[in-house]
């Protein structure tokens, strides 16, 4: 005879049972889904996928299974991730003196097509002569930026051109010392790019003496998204390798550029800079490479060679940008330093900054830091650089020799869940090749990690 208790009872196991099968489909159902990542630093600028808590928690995934390969690309030259939009990737390199944008379906890792148009260029320290930055789509369009200033808009139906500007000829860009590796930003009906330009007897100048180079008032060019036409420039700064992004202060948009030698807060609507603050080594060689990460109108910068980290908060008033420091770094103390980034934009989560600290490998580390602060609260993967993405409540940490670390995202501990040693075969893939400088980015169930020559397309482990 069954009692009432042990009706109850069954009753709970199988409501547990269903509540738990829920849970699960809306975990698989919501990371099933193919969200877009058009470009640089996803839509938000943030290097992160948010998912919703209460439905999908990836740290509760399986990580410990071995890494599965959905497909894989073989890569010309260059350094950076592309985007994906409408449910493809695309990847821009070069190969043979030509730089190369090809649109491949995510799925099945198939090309559906190629356009490439003819680069010159040399790089002054021997490094490949790809591209430095990603892709940016929006709407139809996708946009690219070579590493010898060839600004160019495609159909990303057919990859047809629509228009191309030679930046580095128009506006007399004196070579940085690696190419050109700052994204496009499209705002609108404007293709914003940081171009810095300079007088034409400057391209005389000895190659690499940047410091002898003056600016012409052309460090941020908006070009009309339908025709290429100039709509306006301004800045007096040369370029750096840090993307443009926006911050919204006083219900208005701007449009900050971490340049070679200042912050800029330029004004969209009327082309014009409306503050700047300098921020720069004063060592020659030495580059702003880090986009900015905003919360509010604070804004964190940092540089590895001899500022470190400061949070600003920056505000408009009367048509000027006015800075406040939150905190700041000691210049010069590197080891009293929160923070010292290099060619890589930490990710803010919860009010913490999570990035790679250091120059080199050799005093190179991982650290969680508090945003508000500059405290930190720990550090590890000591003497090695690093990139990472946010992924819900994980952390997807890539060594630049190949491994991936799965940590969760938390401010008490460096918390690994998994390493996949990507720089190792995979099936009948050989592992992924230094350097790895690029962050991964996520789509739906897909991960994508790039190194030298070959990327994967990972499959995000079940739950």
């Amino acid at each position: 005879m069954i009692t009432s208790a042990k009706l109850l009872s069954r009753y709970a196991s199988l409501m547990g049972a269903f509540w738990l099968l829920g849970a699960l489909w809306l975990n698989s159902q919501l990371l099933a889904e193919s969200p877009e990542w058009p470009r640089f630093l996803n839509d938000d600028f943030s290097g992160s996928v948010d998912l919703d808590p209460e439905q999908a928690t990836p740290s509760a995934l399986s990580w410990n299974q071995p890494p599965k390969v959905a497909w894989a690309l073989d890569l010309g030259d260059g350094y950076g991730l592309g985007v994906i939009r409408n449910g493809a990737y695309f990847h821009f390199d070069s190969v043979n003196g030509k730089e190369r944008l090809r649109k491949v379906s995510l799925d099945q890792g198939e090309v559906l097509w190629t356009q490439t148009n003819e680069v010159t260029y040399r790089d002054m320290y021997g490094y490949e002569p790809g591209p430095r930055c990603s892709p940016t789509s929006d709407g139809d369009d996708i946009f690219t930026l070579g590493v010898s200033g060839t600004l160019t808009a495609r159909s990303i139906q057919d990859g047809q051109q629509r228009w191309q500007v030679q930046t580095n000829d128009a506006y007399q860009v004196v070579q940085n010392f690696f190419g050109v590796g700052s994204s496009p930003l499209v705002l609108d009906d404007l293709v914003i790019v940081m171009v810095g330009g300079s007088p034409a007897a400057d391209q005389a100048i000895a190659p690499g003496r940047l410091d002898r180079v003056s600016p012409n008032g052309s460090l941020a060019v908006a070009f009309d998204r339908n025709s290429g036409e100039e709509r306006w420039r301004c800045g007096d700064d040369l370029a750096s390798y840090s993307s443009p992004r926006t911050i919204t202060l006083g219900n208005e948009v701007y449009v900050l550029m971490l340049a070679r030698d200042h912050l800029h807060v330029i004004d969209p609507r009327k082309g014009k800079s409306i503050g700047q603050m300098r921020f720069r080594a004063d060592i020659l060689e030495s580059v702003n490479a880090m986009t900015p990460v905003v919360r509010d109108n604070r804004v964190l910068i940092g540089d590895c060679y001899d500022s470190g980290a400061v949070l600003l908060e920056i505000d408009v008033q009367d048509d000027k940008a006015i800075f406040r420091d939150v905190w700041r770094d000691p210049a010069g103390n590197r080891r009293a330093q929160a923070l010292r980034s290099h060619m890589s934009t930490p990710v803010l989560q919860d009010g913490y900054i999570y990035g790679c600290s250091g120059r080199n490998a050799p005093d190179s580390d991982f650290r969680c830091v508090e945003f508000l602060t500059g405290d930190v609260q720990w550090t590890a993967l000591s003497r090695r650089r690093t990139n990472a993405t946010r992924f819900g409540d994980v952390l997807l940490v890539l060594k630049e020799t190949g491994p991936l670390h799965i940590v969760r995202c938390t401010p008490q501990s460096f918390d690994e869940l998994a390493v996949w040693k990507l720089d190792e075969a995979i099936g009948d893939h050989a592992g992924l090749g230094y350097p790895c400088w690029a962050a991964p980015i996520v789509s739906g169930r897909k991960m994508l990690v790039r190194g030298d020559q070959n990327l994967f397309c990972l499959e995000i482990p079940e739950g």
